[in-house]
């Protein structure tokens, strides 16, 4: 697992310089729109590009399924027992806006359970990554020490829920869930920055109460879950699975240390 990981933290590296090559110039950003409207720009392809070649090169018995990949029948698909699942860049319309919080992610599952994860924020120097039997880990800085990560104890006493939301897909859902806490903070995020602020102690909840798939969250959920957190389906309080059904869109799902009686799963659509 610690070579796996090491192919990708050096996918990572290149994909990452590629991308602060283009967000440092505006003028490359290349922007178009896909079929459900979604903002597509150079850097996502060029981090396409890069993470899929170094993959397909590391480990070219291991199918690699991109967002920016040409769609896979299902059928096809749900024969792999292991495939690689990437996010050449999570949060585009958070690159667009220049706010730094967007990611490109990197996971890998093995029979719909996500074994190896890497998130990595190229704009605020931060990485991510976790694997079974390495545990979950954050640098800053390519030269920084790595620190290992810990979800935090639910809030006890006065202290509020730290309840980290979409920055760019606020809900009535959302402020439902947080109505039924006895105290909360909502802290906006873009990305998959906030599983990782669940995996790294400095928020308690993510509800995501509305569309996301597959690429968007694996990664960051093998963070949590090697962080000792879970990421749970919203309407079976199952872990989520991956490339296990026709879809690869997520249902609404709970990030957290562990079930809470102060909250509870909400109803799904």
């Amino acid at each position: 697992m610690k070579k796996l990981l090491e192919s990708v933290h050096q996918a990572m590296d290149e994909a990452a310089r590629e991308v602060m090559a283009i967000y440092a110039d505006p003028a490359r950003f290349d922007t178009q729109h896909k079929a459900d409207d979604s903002p597509l720009t150079a850097a996502d392809l060029a981090a396409h590009r890069c993470l899929c070649r170094h993959l397909e090169a590391a480990t070219p018995e291991i199918p690699v399924l991109s967002e920016e990949s040409a769609e896979v029948p299902s059928e096809e698909r749900r024969r792999w027992s292991r495939c690689w699942v990437v996010d050449p860049l999570d949060g585009t319309k958070e690159f667009l806006k220049r706010n730094d919080e967007f990611t490109l992610n990197v996971a890998l599952v093995e029979d719909g359970r996500v074994v190896l994860g890497v998130v990595d924020a190229p704009a605020l120097g931060r990485r991510y990554f976790a694997a079974e039997g390495v545990g979950a880990w954050r640098r800053e800085r390519a030269e920084g020490e790595a620190e290992r990560l810990t979800v935090a104890a639910p809030p006890a006493g006065d202290r509020p829920w730290r309840v980290v939301g979409s920055r760019s897909h606020p809900g009535p859902a959302l402020q439902a869930f947080v109505d039924r806490l006895p105290d909360a903070k909502v802290v906006p995020m873009g990305s998959s920055l906030k599983l990782c602020l669940v995996a790294e102690g400095s928020a308690d909840l993510y509800p995501r109460l509305g569309p996301t798939s597959e690429w968007d969250t694996a990664a960051a959920q093998c963070v949590v879950e090697q962080a000792g957190g879970q990421v749970l389906d919203a309407a079976t309080g199952e872990p989520l699975r991956y490339n296990q059904r026709d879809t690869l869109l997520n249902p609404w799902f709970i990030a957290c240390a562990e079930r809470h009686p102060a909250w509870r799963l909400p109803d799904t659509e």
